[in-house]
């Protein structure tokens, strides 16, 4: 198995019960004192079967819940679960230094989730927003044979420990965004990723540093389609 410090062991368990979920809502994980993590589970749903898990992380001095708010509607819609961890610092760990702290969180709420919901190994998304998309990309590369999909809204740049697998990745990007420029940050990453042969949705639209909401609809019906 290949082993470098953004590994994560969890993995979905194919023998969980595809009952529906007795608990529903937003509940926290339960794993960290102060910061720690959010799990929603569609509260009107049959979630009959393995559902799509969306991971979700934050921008820089955010915290989980602003990560799954979004996505709360197209949960209930389409049945997916969401998973959410706050950073152990202000942002994640590689970009304060390096893999560690942030990556062991991560596996243990994923271990939680898969210890208690079937999910769909062919719908498992890591997804993110500036520094959470930089993060999402990054420790997706490293472990695409885990996630089968990855979206970076807004992303400043790409640093994977490795390249494991061959996710699909949505990448948008605001033609106006002064916080990390396009020109500088989403081009390039497009660049990077193509270059590597990766299998690439690149959007780019006319705003700043935000997800507008048809695009956040584009790369849910991307990822789900």
């Amino acid at each position: 198995m290949t082993t470098h410090p953004a590994r994560l062991s969890a993995r979905p368990d194919p023998t969980a019960s595809h009952a529906p979920p007795a608990e529903r809502g937003l509940l926290p994980l339960g794993l960290g004192q102060g910061r720690d993590g959010l799990l929603y589970v569609p509260t009107t749903h049959p979630l009959e079967g393995p559902r799509p898990l969306l991971v979700a992380c934050h921008g820089a001095g955010s915290t989980a819940s602003h990560s799954i708010r979004p996505f709360v509607d197209a949960a209930e819609q389409h049945g997916l679960i969401l998973l959410a961890c706050d950073s152990r610092g202000g942002t994640w760990d590689v970009i304060r230094g390096g893999y560690g702290p942030d990556v062991d969180f991560i596996d243990r709420a994923l271990a939680l989730v898969f210890s208690r919901y079937a999910i769909d190994p062919q719908h498992l998304a890591l997804d993110g927003f500036s520094d959470g998309a930089s993060y999402a990309l990054s420790l997706g590369l490293g472990n695409g044979d885990l996630f089968s999909h990855l979206l970076g809204f807004s992303p400043g740049f790409l640093a994977p420990a490795a390249q494991v697998g061959q996710p699909r990745i949505f990448v948008s990007h605001g033609t106006a965004d002064r916080v990390l420029p396009i020109d500088r940050c989403g081009r390039v990453i497009r660049e990077q990723l193509e270059g590597a042969g990766h299998d690439l949705h690149y959007v780019e639209f006319e705003g700043g540093h935000t997800v507008p909401p048809e695009v956040q609809r584009e790369a849910l019906a991307w990822w789900l389609g």
